[in-house]
């Protein structure tokens, strides 16, 4: 009996590991990774098929964190079947996204394959992380993207 318990506790152990060490859903595998700029190439398409909503935002410089000069903002995106979010860099805006509905393809400058995101996944856009998204499927994609946004920017220069 105990040597049973043992078994299991070990192939529990195990298998957690193996979980911690795989790629996260809608990351870049591990072996995939590269240095930024040697991943997937950069797209010249420009934006189409997509709206890019901001729902709300908070002036932090106003909030006791005090962080100057950015808004923390949330943003809705419809991308239509077939439509392209443009290149894009993280260089200076971290952000988080959550794919709400729907399946859409990120090509990253930090990873040397394309990246599906299918619906409840989150994922993190950060520094030093340029890229381009693309809906290849046959439904409406819909993303809520929080992030730290340069208040002086009037809107986001690909998105326009």
């Amino acid at each position: 009996m105990k040597s049973t318990l043992t078994l299991r506790v070990a192939a529990a152990a195990l298998l957690s590991i193996g979980a911690l060490s795989a790629a996260q859903a809608g990351e870049c595998p591990a072996d995939q990774r590269r240095p930024n700029g040697t991943g997937q190439p950069m797209s010249a398409l420009g934006p189409s098929g997509v709206t890019d909503a901001v729902i709300t935002s908070i002036d932090v410089a106003k909030e006791p964190l005090s962080i100057q000069g950015r808004l923390f903002r949330a943003r809705k995106l419809d991308i239509a079947p077939g439509g392209v979010v443009p290149w894009h860099s993280h260089g200076d805006r971290p952000a988080l996204l959550l794919i709400a509905s729907g399946e859409i393809t990120e090509y990253a400058s930090t990873c040397a394959v394309p990246i599906q995101h299918k619906t409840g996944d989150i994922t993190p856009e950060r520094y030093p992380t340029s890229h381009w998204w693309k809906n290849n499927g046959s439904k409406p994609v819909v993303i809520y993207a929080f992030d730290l946004f340069r208040s002086e920017d009037k809107h986001d220069e690909h998105m326009m």
